[in-house]
Protein backbone atom coordinates (compact mmCIF):
# COMPACT_ATOMS: atom_id res chain seq x y z
CA UNK A 1 0.00 0.00 0.00
CA UNK A 2 1.24 3.43 -1.05
CA UNK A 3 1.27 6.37 1.13
CA UNK A 4 1.32 8.76 -1.43
CA UNK A 5 1.11 12.01 1.38
CA UNK A 6 4.78 13.80 1.98
CA UNK A 7 5.56 13.77 5.31
CA UNK A 8 3.74 16.72 7.43
CA UNK A 9 4.23 18.39 10.62
CA UNK A 10 1.65 16.96 12.79
CA UNK A 11 2.47 15.03 16.13
CA UNK A 12 3.38 11.66 15.54
CA UNK A 13 0.08 9.09 16.98
CA UNK A 14 0.27 8.35 20.34
CA UNK A 15 -1.28 4.78 20.86
CA UNK A 16 -3.63 4.35 24.01
CA UNK A 17 -3.12 2.50 27.26
CA UNK A 18 -6.60 1.16 27.18
CA UNK A 19 -6.83 -2.20 25.31
CA UNK A 20 -10.17 -3.55 24.72
CA UNK A 21 -10.65 -7.72 25.91
CA UNK A 22 -9.75 -10.79 24.04
CA UNK A 23 -12.03 -13.94 23.01
CA UNK A 24 -12.60 -15.37 26.23
CA UNK A 25 -11.36 -18.71 24.14
CA UNK A 26 -8.13 -16.61 23.06
CA UNK A 27 -7.58 -15.95 26.82
CA UNK A 28 -8.31 -19.48 28.44
CA UNK A 29 -7.05 -21.52 25.36
CA UNK A 30 -4.23 -19.48 23.94
CA UNK A 31 -2.57 -18.18 27.88
CA UNK A 32 -2.70 -14.63 26.90
CA UNK A 33 -2.94 -12.34 29.56
CA UNK A 34 -5.61 -9.68 29.75
CA UNK A 35 -2.76 -7.09 30.03
CA UNK A 36 -1.68 -7.68 26.31
CA UNK A 37 -4.69 -7.88 24.88
CA UNK A 38 -5.52 -4.88 22.30
CA UNK A 39 -7.81 -4.18 19.54
CA UNK A 40 -7.04 -7.01 16.85
CA UNK A 41 -6.67 -10.54 16.32
CA UNK A 42 -4.31 -12.76 19.20
CA UNK A 43 -2.03 -15.00 17.83
CA UNK A 44 1.12 -17.03 18.31
CA UNK A 45 1.82 -16.52 14.95
CA UNK A 46 5.24 -14.38 14.74
CA UNK A 47 5.62 -11.44 13.06
CA UNK A 48 9.56 -10.69 12.09
CA UNK A 49 10.15 -7.10 11.43
CA UNK A 50 13.38 -6.20 10.31
CA UNK A 51 15.49 -2.74 10.04
CA UNK A 52 18.33 -2.66 7.31
CA UNK A 53 21.16 -0.19 8.50
CA UNK A 54 24.51 0.13 8.14
CA UNK A 55 26.83 -0.32 12.35
CA UNK A 56 27.89 2.01 14.01
CA UNK A 57 28.16 5.87 14.95
CA UNK A 58 29.13 6.90 11.36
CA UNK A 59 26.46 5.41 9.62
CA UNK A 60 23.71 6.33 12.21
CA UNK A 61 21.99 9.36 11.07
CA UNK A 62 22.35 8.33 7.34
CA UNK A 63 19.45 7.76 4.78
CA UNK A 64 20.37 4.37 4.37
CA UNK A 65 19.91 3.38 8.53
CA UNK A 66 16.22 4.61 8.30
CA UNK A 67 14.90 1.06 8.20
CA UNK A 68 16.88 0.69 11.80
CA UNK A 69 15.29 4.46 13.05
CA UNK A 70 11.83 2.87 12.14
CA UNK A 71 12.45 -0.02 14.59
CA UNK A 72 13.30 2.38 17.33
CA UNK A 73 10.07 4.02 16.14
CA UNK A 74 8.00 0.81 16.70
CA UNK A 75 9.84 0.23 19.86
CA UNK A 76 8.29 3.09 21.24
CA UNK A 77 5.07 2.27 20.50
CA UNK A 78 4.73 -0.88 22.67
CA UNK A 79 2.83 -0.43 26.34
CA UNK A 80 3.16 -0.03 28.89
CA UNK A 81 6.57 0.21 28.73
CA UNK A 82 8.58 0.44 25.35
CA UNK A 83 10.31 -2.81 24.15
CA UNK A 84 14.49 -3.26 24.67
CA UNK A 85 16.56 -4.63 22.37
CA UNK A 86 19.20 -7.29 23.19
CA UNK A 87 21.52 -8.95 21.10
CA UNK A 88 20.63 -12.05 19.57
CA UNK A 89 24.41 -13.71 18.90
CA UNK A 90 22.93 -16.75 17.05
CA UNK A 91 21.80 -14.25 14.14
CA UNK A 92 24.13 -11.47 14.51
CA UNK A 93 21.17 -8.87 15.56
CA UNK A 94 19.44 -7.23 18.08
CA UNK A 95 16.12 -7.93 18.63
CA UNK A 96 13.38 -7.68 21.22
CA UNK A 97 10.09 -9.73 21.53
CA UNK A 98 7.07 -8.26 22.23
CA UNK A 99 3.26 -8.53 21.38
CA UNK A 100 1.77 -5.60 19.93
CA UNK A 101 -2.30 -5.75 19.04
CA UNK A 102 -2.61 -8.73 20.01
CA UNK A 103 0.27 -10.19 17.71
CA UNK A 104 3.33 -11.61 18.67
CA UNK A 105 6.14 -9.78 16.83
CA UNK A 106 9.72 -9.96 17.03
CA UNK A 107 11.98 -7.01 15.95
CA UNK A 108 15.22 -7.08 14.81
CA UNK A 109 17.88 -4.78 13.92
CA UNK A 110 20.58 -5.95 12.06
CA UNK A 111 24.10 -5.42 13.27
CA UNK A 112 25.94 -6.31 9.95
CA UNK A 113 26.88 -3.85 6.97
CA UNK A 114 23.66 -3.89 4.29
CA UNK A 115 25.27 -5.78 1.50
CA UNK A 116 25.26 -8.78 3.73
CA UNK A 117 21.98 -8.40 5.42
CA UNK A 118 20.61 -11.84 4.33
CA UNK A 119 22.29 -13.96 6.28
CA UNK A 120 20.97 -12.24 9.41
CA UNK A 121 17.35 -12.08 8.26
CA UNK A 122 17.47 -15.62 7.17
CA UNK A 123 18.85 -16.67 10.51
CA UNK A 124 16.67 -15.02 12.16
CA UNK A 125 13.53 -16.88 10.43
CA UNK A 126 15.32 -20.24 11.16
CA UNK A 127 15.37 -19.50 14.31
CA UNK A 128 11.71 -18.36 15.06
CA UNK A 129 10.13 -20.55 12.62
CA UNK A 130 8.77 -17.45 10.37
CA UNK A 131 8.28 -18.00 6.71
CA UNK A 132 8.83 -15.37 4.38
CA UNK A 133 5.29 -14.14 3.66
CA UNK A 134 5.15 -13.38 7.42
CA UNK A 135 8.74 -11.09 7.36
CA UNK A 136 8.65 -7.17 6.96
CA UNK A 137 11.77 -5.82 5.85
CA UNK A 138 11.75 -1.92 6.34
CA UNK A 139 14.30 -0.32 3.67
CA UNK A 140 15.21 2.96 2.20
CA UNK A 141 13.96 3.71 -0.80
CA UNK A 142 14.86 5.65 -3.82
CA UNK A 143 12.32 5.37 -6.10
CA UNK A 144 9.87 7.13 -3.63
CA UNK A 145 10.07 10.84 -2.47
CA UNK A 146 10.99 11.33 0.65
CA UNK A 147 7.86 10.95 3.14
CA UNK A 148 6.46 8.48 1.14
CA UNK A 149 5.68 4.99 2.54
CA UNK A 150 4.81 1.70 0.36
CA UNK A 151 4.14 -1.69 2.26
CA UNK A 152 3.65 -4.93 -0.41
CA UNK A 153 4.50 -8.56 -0.75
CA UNK A 154 7.23 -9.22 -3.25
CA UNK A 155 8.76 -6.94 -5.93
CA UNK A 156 11.52 -5.89 -7.38
CA UNK A 157 14.88 -4.73 -5.27
CA UNK A 158 15.51 -1.44 -7.50
CA UNK A 159 19.34 -1.95 -7.27
CA UNK A 160 19.06 -2.23 -3.63
CA UNK A 161 21.79 -3.75 -2.22
CA UNK A 162 20.20 -5.22 1.12
CA UNK A 163 17.18 -6.66 -0.34
CA UNK A 164 19.24 -8.49 -3.15
CA UNK A 165 20.58 -9.80 0.17
CA UNK A 166 17.85 -10.94 1.86
CA UNK A 167 16.12 -12.59 -1.41
CA UNK A 168 19.12 -14.42 -2.20
CA UNK A 169 19.48 -15.74 1.49
CA UNK A 170 15.66 -16.27 1.56
CA UNK A 171 15.54 -18.10 -1.56
CA UNK A 172 12.35 -15.89 -2.52
CA UNK A 173 11.24 -12.23 -3.18
CA UNK A 174 7.55 -12.98 -1.98
CA UNK A 175 8.75 -11.33 1.77
CA UNK A 176 7.04 -7.88 2.65
CA UNK A 177 8.51 -5.11 2.03
CA UNK A 178 7.96 -1.85 3.83
CA UNK A 179 9.97 1.09 1.50
CA UNK A 180 11.09 4.29 3.20
CA UNK A 181 11.04 7.25 0.63
CA UNK A 182 14.33 9.22 0.80
CA UNK A 183 14.03 10.25 -2.70
CA UNK A 184 16.59 10.80 -5.93
CA UNK A 185 19.69 12.52 -5.75
CA UNK A 186 20.21 15.97 -6.47
CA UNK A 187 21.95 16.64 -9.79
CA UNK A 188 24.38 14.16 -10.54
CA UNK A 189 25.29 12.54 -7.13
CA UNK A 190 25.94 9.23 -7.37
CA UNK A 191 22.85 7.30 -5.82
CA UNK A 192 25.56 5.26 -3.57
CA UNK A 193 26.69 8.63 -1.96
CA UNK A 194 23.68 10.07 -1.55
CA UNK A 195 21.94 6.57 0.56
CA UNK A 196 25.11 6.89 3.13
CA UNK A 197 24.99 10.82 3.88
CA UNK A 198 22.59 12.54 6.47
CA UNK A 199 19.04 13.84 6.05
CA UNK A 200 18.88 17.62 4.83
CA UNK A 201 18.04 20.12 7.64
CA UNK A 202 14.58 20.44 6.24
CA UNK A 203 14.52 16.32 5.89
CA UNK A 204 15.62 15.98 9.23
CA UNK A 205 12.59 18.16 10.73
CA UNK A 206 10.62 16.25 9.04
CA UNK A 207 12.03 12.27 9.75
CA UNK A 208 9.64 11.91 12.47
CA UNK A 209 6.39 12.42 10.56
CA UNK A 210 7.88 9.80 8.01
CA UNK A 211 8.63 7.01 10.64
CA UNK A 212 5.55 7.66 12.59
CA UNK A 213 3.34 6.95 9.26
CA UNK A 214 5.49 3.87 8.42
CA UNK A 215 4.57 2.93 11.64
CA UNK A 216 1.19 3.74 11.19
CA UNK A 217 1.53 1.19 7.90
CA UNK A 218 2.30 -1.50 10.10
CA UNK A 219 0.06 -1.50 12.57
CA UNK A 220 -2.65 -1.32 10.44
CA UNK A 221 -1.28 -4.71 8.71
CA UNK A 222 -1.51 -6.10 12.34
Amino acid sequence: MLSARPARRRAPPTTSNSHSPCNASDLLVRGVSPFLCQTGRVTDSPLLIVGLGNPGAKYADTRHNIGVMLLDELASRISPAPASFAVHKRTNTEVAEVRHQGRRLVLARTRGYMNVSGGPVKALATFFKIPPADIIVAHDELELDFGQVRLRLGGGDHGHNGLKSVSKSLGTKDYQRLALGIGRPPGRMDPAAFVLKPFSRQEAGDLPFLLADAADEIEKSL
